[in-house]
């Protein structure tokens, strides 16, 4: 069944070519899946503008390829609109949160951003914490190749979990 109100959620890593579209392309199947894709409005940015007008990382696309999910978009920076836009602005790491937070021009919108894998069931049964970095997605960009496998373990487990969440109706 249809949420009854559209829930809008910005996925935001440094470059915008390797976490970021990963974690959008992800959800976008998991949306589909499930019927949404009128109520959840998705996207991904940036925190740095290094890589602005570039499609996601050859090697993120190969990895979820083969997983039968599709990366697509252009890299972007985030802007002061996209606080206004959406619910949610999901980091992938600590040093983007801190990033986005000095970008927002009030609480309500520091109270948006928040880190992707605090929607992973299994994170939350740990009890992990935050502060300790146990959160972070790691930034396969200069890693070997698995880390892009390990990115996408990471967000479809988070993702999984962030929609179960959306479905609820219970994002705080």
């Amino acid at each position: 069944m249809p949420l009854p109100v559209p829930v809008r959620v910005l996925f935001v890593c440094l470059g915008n070519i390797c976490r970021s579209p990963t974690a959008e392309g992800v959800m976008r199947a998991l949306v589909r899946e499930a019927g949404l894709q009128e109520t959840v409005e998705l996207d991904s940015a940036g925190t740095g503008g290094w890589h602005v007008g570039s499609g996601p990382d050859p090697r993120a696309a190969a990895a979820a390829g083969a997983r039968g999910i599709e990366l697509g978009g252009r890299a972007r920076t985030v802007t002061s609109a996209d606080f206004e836009r959406f619910d949610l602005v999901l980091a992938m790491d600590r040093s983007n949160a801190r990033e986005l937070r000095r970008l927002a021009r009030d609480g309500q919108q520091r109270a948006k951003v928040r880190l992707l894998r605090e929607f992973d069931p299994a994170r939350a049964r740990e009890g992990a914490s935050a502060s300790a970095g146990e959160l972070d997605v790691p930034d396969p960009y200069y890693g070997a190749a698995g880390g892009f496998e390990e990115v996408l373990d990471l967000v479809q487990a988070a993702c999984a979990g962030l929609l179960a969440r959306i479905m609820e109706g219970s994002l705080a």
